[in-house]
This record gives structure tokens, sequence and C-alpha cells, in this order.
């Protein structure tokens, strides 16, 4: 009993440290009753809104799940490896042949391949093998409500009860800690912006409609800038002097230039003559693979910003068509923390070289200010947040 009731307390505190850190301004209770006039005032019907806030509270799981995301904790090649499994090739080779007629529709019509419809599905929920377990208002709601991301998941929560009110989803649809839904982890927003009812049947069935599922995901592709028989990108060979500060997405050039200054293919042959522009992407610094990042590379960015993300989803897109495993032999090397890459910021930011208000997010400013570490101490101006730069600044 003492057991018992000893864990009880500390599951207690751990609840309100959790909960704690959603806000210090107000209530949860206050915050739904903000969100209900916001709604009230789109035309989101009483009705709906008092079914979807009984006896709602906050999720602390969620506030866990978005302190830890994989996106900002692995390195690539565990990324990588662990997102392009050989289960997850051969399901996707299994799945090309069962919708190949769906897929091919939707290739005519949205320019999108059906490799890259499946390189995205398997991507996101394992081919509708996991599309997520946590009811959708509350993990918004709980989002909403904490400090670090509210304005986005607050317009996430009005855009499901918006959606719900029309009919269009489910108000029990559940899904990702983060509010995404179905087999292609649609935030609600793309769902209202980009959602396909192909059907025609009133609904966007995310979940368990093919013809919805595959018509959104490349639709939504196409919106944001899919461009028609363009490649994502490729893997690329780059030469020992190359200069690493070029290695941004920041900096394109044609595939000609690139040339000129060493670059091969990774087979170390010549590459193809094109005026396509290009940035580099070195996704674990000098030491690893390289890249060729194409403008469709962009529109996948545009899905997920995660670059980890867009590189996996190209690569098991082309392993679905046939290509090989990368010619870069994986770099054995300890993922960082969330921990350490805040103290790497805080480091930074006590030698002079702005990071922003240390977060454990390694994104574009934090690189930017580790390109000026490293040209100051005339290290490989890569911008590469990983192990050893820790090394180095301890």
């Amino acid at each position: 009993m003492l057991r018992f009731i000893l864990l009880l307390l500390l599951t207690t505190f751990v609840y309100a440290n959790d909960t704690q850190e959603l806000s210090d301004s107000r209530s949860f209770e206050e915050f739904l009753t903000d969100i209900r006039t916001q709604a009230l005032d789109k035309g989101i019907s009483k009705t709906t809104l008092d079914k979807a806030f009984d006896n709602l509270k906050p999720n602390p799981r969620v506030i866990k799940f978005d302190r830890t995301q994989a996106e900002f904790s692995q390195n690539f090649w565990r990324y990588l490896s662990s997102r392009v499994s050989e289960y997850r090739l051969k399901k996707g080779a299994e799945k090309l042949k069962q919708h190949q007629q769906e897929l091919q529709e939707n290739y005519k019509k949205y320019g999108v391949p059906p490799h890259i419809i499946v390189a995205f599905w398997g991507m996101e929920s394992n081919y509708g093998g996991n599309t997520g377990n946590l009811g959708l208002i509350r993990s918004l709601a709980t989002l909403g409500f904490d400090k670090r991301r509210s304005e986005f998941f607050t317009e996430q929560l009005l855009s499901l009860l918006e959606l719900i009110d029309k009919g269009k989803i489910p108000i029990s649809a559940k899904g990702s800690w983060a509010g995404a839904m179905g087999n292609v982890q649609f935030m609600p927003t793309n769902v209202a912006a980009y959602g396909v009812d192909a059907d025609n049947d009133g609904k966007i069935d995310l979940w368990g409609n093919d013809a919805d599922i595959f018509a959104s995901a490349a639709n939504f592709l196409e919106q944001i800038g899919w461009h028609r028989a363009e490649r994502w990108g490729r893997e690329v060979s780059i030469p020992k002097d190359f200069d690493y500060q070029l290695a941004n997405l920041n900096i394109r050039k044609t595939v000609n230039d690139w040339k000129l200054l060493g670059v091969r293919a990774a087979d170390n042959k010549e590459l193809p003559t094109s005026d396509m522009q290009a940035s580099i992407v070195l996704p674990m610094g000098y030491n690893g693979p390289a890249f060729f990042a194409y403008r469709n590379f962009r529109a996948i960015l545009r899905w997920n910003r995660s670059i980890l993300y867009a590189l996996s989803v190209g690569h098991l897109s082309d392993r679905l068509t046939g290509i090989n495993k990368l010619f870069t032999k994986p770099v054995v090397e300890p993922s960082l923390s969330r921990d350490d890459i805040n103290n790497i910021q805080t480091t930074l930011n006590n030698l002079g070289f702005d990071t922003g208000e240390p977060d454990g997010i390694s994104g574009p400013k934090t690189r930017e200010a580790t390109r000026k570490y490293q040209k100051s101490n005339n290290l490989p101006i890569d911008g590469y947040v990983g192990y050893q730069l820790l090394q180095q600044l301890q």
C-alpha cells in the first residue's frame, strides 16, 4: 500500500509539472472559453462545440511527445535506416502493384508519380498501419494551450472544429499527438485546403478511402510546388577541396555550374549536362553523404520542414523504383539529445555566435551560427550541428 501511495504521489507530481509547463497566465478552461468564442465567430455550431469540449482536459503525454521529436534528436544514418527499412521497401512495392491503376490516374491529373505518393504514405503512417490513436480534439487543444507554438495549434484546432461541424470528418477522429490525421497524416488546415473528396460522398476520408487518400496527397504536393517529370534530388560526390560554405539550401547553382566545381555523381561518374538548379545538402556535415536538392526537394520540405524527413522520402521513393542503396558508407556517431543541442546553442551564444533563444532544436539560425563559429576557428564550414561540434565546444 505504501508503494502504491508513493507511486500515486509521484504520478500526480509529474502530471502537475507537465500541465504547469503549458501556460503560466490562464487556465485550460479559460483557453477553451476563448476558443469557443473564436469558433462561434467562424460560424461553428454550439452543438459541435458542446460535444467537442465535454469533459475535455489537457494530455501531458502530448507535451512529452512534442519535446522529443525524432527529427530533432537522431542523426541522418539512424533516421534513414529506421525509415527506409526492408519491411517498408517490401510493403511499398506491394502497395505500388496493388494500387497501380489509381496511382497512375492521379499521376495523369496531378503530375505526382506513384512511387512518390507511396513513399509519403510509407513515411507518414507505414501504409496505414499507424495513423495514431489519440483524440484529435484533445491533442490540438493541449498544444494550443501550450506556450511553445500556441498560435499554430490554435489555428489547427479551429480548423478541425470547422471540418467536424461541416461533417467532413467525425468528431471522434483519432490521429497523431500533433493532430495529424489519416494515412498521409494531414493537419486540419491541410485537409481543409487540399483534401479531396475523390468519390464525391461528402466526406474526406483519409483513414479508409484509397481514392481520397491518394488524390489528397497528390493535390497537396502539386499545390505546394511539385513539378511534373522532375526528380527530387540525387546523391552526389564532392571533391576534397570543396568549399563547404556552398552546401546551403540558400545557394542554388545549375548542375553544369556544380560540375565546374568538381561535383560528380555518387558513383564518381560525370553528371549529365543540365541547367536544372540544385542546392547541395550535407545532412551529416563534410564526413557524410552529399545530395543535390532540386526544386521538388523543396516541395517535400513544405510538407515537412525536416531535412532528414525530406531526404528519407526521396531515398525511399528512389528505392521503390529500383535505385540501389546510397554509395556513401554509414558513419557511426552518437545522436544528440535535446539537452546536447541546448548546450551547443548556449555555448555558441556565449561565444558571440547568435543562435537565438536556446530551445534544443537545431534550426536554420543554429546552423548559421555554427558556420560562423567554424569559420572563425578554421574548421570545415558545413554548418553541421552534430557530435563533433559538441565535443569541440566542450
